[in-house]
């Protein structure tokens, strides 16, 4: 299953390519875009063939030789090794027979965000940090808190006031996080989050963070081997603060980069309509966003304006041959009711986005009926039970 130690890995900026050792500085200090984390594939290739080759249970910890800490320190909850099923009624209605759902909500806390949170507070557990802080939407919040008790490390989590469904905001206070309300939306308490951790001593887990981005690319290698080794055709995803496109990307490439796939799938990012900054960037072939100011969508988990990854999401989507779309909240809502009652999947809001984006588009982006899709579904939807009473 992978061996325990740390694999030498490092920084790299996407944008300009400078390279640097790893810190607690998560922006490239020349052109201020994010980082990310990269290796010597050459001397993981072998150790990886052999990974996949294993039988063993699928979890986030099974891809340790493509990690940056090491497996004997791991703060786990037991994510990943998430379900794939294949759909049997929304298939038939969309007249895609290789369509599956990707059931994030089965994570520890009910969402994706425990695959890079593992990883991130390990590495925080590595570093002697003491005090890990986010400013969240709900469900990294309630992530971080929860890995963040497992660890013994105090947590600290900004919100933005009124505006955070109630089923995140319980996990985080249950787990003993510190609250914090924040006048404006979730890229003014970012903003601010940012600002505490400038100043030191506090461990900053937002997807700025590379750390969790290694931790959510498990994903794509999760699915990869659920469909027995193969790469699905196009995979369709909510996007908020554009963590998640990237690191799904990042490991698709990755499978390519070691050889055991040459295949990637076509990524088609979704944000709703009235947060939609990087699709409309997208439809007007713009290489820089606009920030919204005031987004708005009762899909509370991708109601950002200012994603902080926004220009790897373009990435992602341009270089897959993918999209970044938009859906209104009618047909988000449409969709999180398709998905309990023709699925059995109950998904809050933010995650029915990835089906309502192919439903919409499926003739524009030209998905074929022997095409194999992919939608993740990001959330459980009892963290966020108000649409349901709407």
């Amino acid at each position: 299953m992978g061996g325990n130690k740390c694999q030498t890995h490092f920084f790299e900026c996407a944008l300009c390519a400078r390279t640097s050792p790893p810190s607690e500085t998560y922006t490239c200090p020349d052109c201020g875009e994010p980082l990310i984390i990269a290796y010597d594939y050459e001397s993981v290739r072998g150790k990886f063939h052999s990974t996949l080759a294993e039988r063993d249970a699928l979890s986030v910890w099974r891809y340790s030789d493509l990690l940056p800490v090491a497996r004997e320190n791991a703060v786990t909850i037991a994510e990943g090794g998430t379900g794939l099923p294949k759909s049997k009624r929304l298939s038939k209605d969309i007249g895609l027979p290789e369509l599956f759902f990707k059931n994030e909500g089965q994570n520890p806390t009910g969402s994706f965000k425990d695959r890079g949170m593992t990883v991130a507070i390990t590495r925080a557990v590595e570093i002697s940090a003491e005090t890990v802080l986010c400013a969240s939407t709900g469900n990294t919040s309630a992530s971080m808190s929860a890995y963040a008790a497992k660890a013994e490390l105090r947590a600290i989590v900004l919100i933005p006031k009124g505006r955070i469904a109630k089923g995140k905001l319980a996990q985080a206070i249950v787990h003993g996080a510190r609250i914090t309300e924040v006048n404006g939306n979730f890229d003014a308490a970012l903003e601010r989050a940012r600002k505490m951790t400038g100043k030191g001593g506090l461990f900053l887990a937002n997807s700025i963070n590379p750390y969790r981005l290694e931790g959510q690319k498990t994903m794509a290698f999760e699915i990869f081997e659920q469909l027995n080794g193969k790469t699905p055709d196009h995979v369709f995803l909510p996007v908020g603060n554009a963590g998640n496109i990237c690191a799904l990307w990042k490991g698709f490439k990755e499978l390519t980069r070691l050889g055991i796939t040459k295949n990637a799938p076509r990524m088609i990012g979704v944000q709703a309509s009235g947060a939609a900054p990087i699709a409309q960037a997208f439809s007007k072939g713009a290489n820089e966003i606009s920030v919204w100011k005031n987004p708005e969508t009762y899909a509370s988990a991708i109601r950002i304006g200012a994603p902080a990854r926004w220009r790897g999401a373009l990435a992602a989507a341009r270089e897959s041959g993918g999209a970044i779309v938009k859906v209104s909240d009618r047909e988000i809502a449409r969709s999180q009711r398709l998905l309990a009652d023709h699925e059995g999947i109950f998904a809050e809001p933010a995650s029915a986005s990835s089906l309502a984006g192919l439903i919409k588009y499926k003739e524009t982006i030209k998905v074929n009926e022997t095409d194999t899709v992919v939608c993740v579904v990001t959330g459980h939807g009892l963290k966020d039970q108000k649409s349901v009473f709407q």
